[in-house]
């Protein structure tokens, strides 16, 4: 893993296209919570999510390992691919983006609006993930994982801001997709020397990394049919594991009507729009409520990439 120096080069880097996000108190929020509750706010990077910070990194780091790369492969529901599509178009790099049938049509046409090429292939991200892998070995090209120490450096730097403006948090709420998000802030919180809880979110629907936390070892589901795309996973990343299940303190579960609970509750207090791994940090909060009264918190808004549609019937309750 990183240390302080590198993750802070890796700041100054990622700066020079992606500037920091805010973090901020919402006195709506706090009221409903009963507690001082700071957002971080990763809906507002270029991208619309706190993946394009790994990406910037990832590509800037390949290309002085492999500067002649004839393209890129990957696999993602969204956020990880505008990401690398925005750093790949940047660096003049094609690539290929495998998403599962039946993605998000706003974010298929980010990816695509930024360069990529956006494949749909099969039922859920781990399908699309294999063959993404199959496609850059039978192409030459290189094939971006979803999680990787510069991709975990990269997206730690939200982390940095918001452990660095915000003195004294008990706890931070992170939701997990793959792990990114919350192994960048594990390890950041360490490098701080801080005692700040971290307590990961997933969806109940979605929950291989909850039931992998609690047993000790690798838990696959057969599912992950949530509306929240950016958690939906059905296999853990065994090193993002062995970093969860040292560092976090635990893992929620809420339900898609939690979820959509929080979308509602943030924009109605905040005014602020969330996808739904954006929102389920605030859900889990919201869950726990009585435990956090009088607290001071924070909640990762990781992301406000939803489609209109959606986001339209969540509003209408």
């Amino acid at each position: 893993m990183f240390d302080l120096d590198s993750l802070r080069q890796a700041a100054s880097l990622i700066y020079q296209s992606v500037p920091p996000t805010p973090q901020h108190q919402w006195p709506l929020l706090a009221q409903r919570l009963g507690c001082d509750i700071w957002v971080k706010h990763e809906n507002h990077t270029p991208a619309g999510a706190f993946k394009v910070r790994g990406g910037v990194l990832y590509v800037s780091e390949l290309l002085k390992r492999e500067p002649h790369l004839p393209g890129l492969v990957t696999a993602t529901r969204g956020n990880h691919g505008i990401s690398l599509a925005m750093a790949a178009r940047k660096a003049n790099l094609r690539l290929q983006i495998l998403v599962p049938e039946g993605n998000s049509a706003e974010k298929n046409a980010a990816m695509r609006a930024s360069g990529a090429e956006v494949i749909e292939y099969g039922r859920d991200f781990d399908t699309a993930r294999q063959r993404a892998a199959e496609l850059a070995e039978a192409n030459g090209w290189h094939f971006v994982p979803s999680l990787h120490p510069d991709l975990i450096r990269g997206v730690a730097t939200y982390a940095l801001e918001l452990l660095e403006a915000v003195p004294d948090l008990r706890r931070v709420y992170v939701p997990i997709g793959l792990g990114s998000g919350i192994c960048g802030m594990i390890r950041t919180r360490d490098l701080l020397g801080l005692k700040t809880e971290i307590v990961g979110v997933v969806s109940s629907a979605a929950d291989a990394y909850a039931q992998s936390y609690e047993q000790g070892c690798t838990v696959c589901t057969e599912t992950a049919n949530t509306f929240a795309d950016g958690m939906a996973c059905r296999i853990p990343a065994p090193e993002a594991l062995e970093i969860i299940r040292e560092g976090a303190a635990r893992i929620v579960r809420v339900a898609d009507a939690e979820i959509r609970q929080a979308i509602r509750a943030l924009h109605e207090d905040t005014h602020n729009l969330a996808e739904g791994a954006g929102a389920a940090a605030l859900a889990a909060a919201m869950q726990d409520r009585d435990g956090n009264h009088g607290e001071r918190i924070a909640v990762v808004l990781s992301g406000a990439n939803i489609d209109r549609e959606l986001l339209a019937e969540i509003l209408a309750g």
